[in-house]
């Protein structure tokens, strides 16, 4: 890929400096492409996301920067605190959701984002406060 040019760089800068600093919510009517079961589309100084609606009640939120870099590829490294940051923003705070590191051969590394799923009911697996236990040591009954 070809390196973006400094000109191109400045003027995203310009845009990214107009963008709310939390993200917000674009309406359908504004999105560049209407992508297969594309529901939501947010936009932020520092992200852009886009939820599709999965299978099960499931949503996967595709989270990127704004900024690309040198190469012209979105840039990298964001963290696991900016993507339940990113969650808090879209209005899922109360809901658990997972990335995956899938099998190699199922592996998409097209573009520098972050995938998270996010699931219509709590996992029975994760770090839960020990108040919320049952006697039995689980939240469901079940104990484990």
């Amino acid at each position: 890929m070809h390196a973006v040019s400094t000109k191109i760089k400045r003027q995203m800068i310009r845009d990214n400096a107009r963008r709310p600093l939390v993200l917000e919510r674009i309406p359908a009517e504004q999105w560049p492409t209407q992508k297969g079961g594309m529901i939501e589309v947010w936009l932020s100084r520092k992200y852009l996301v886009q939820v599709y609606k999965e299978a099960g009640g499931v949503l996967r939120a595709s989270a990127n920067r704004t900024l690309l870099d040198a190469s012209g590829r979105w840039q990298e490294n964001m963290t696991w605190d900016e993507m339940q940051e990113i969650k808090r923003q879209i209005g899922r705070s109360d809901c658990y959701a997972i990335e995956v590191l899938p099998r190699d051969c199922d592996v998409v590394n097209v573009a520098n984002m972050r995938h998270m799923w996010i699931l219509p009911e709590p996992l029975p697996i994760g770090w839960f406060l020990h108040s919320s236990l049952d006697a039995a040591g689980s939240v469901d009954g079940r104990g484990g």
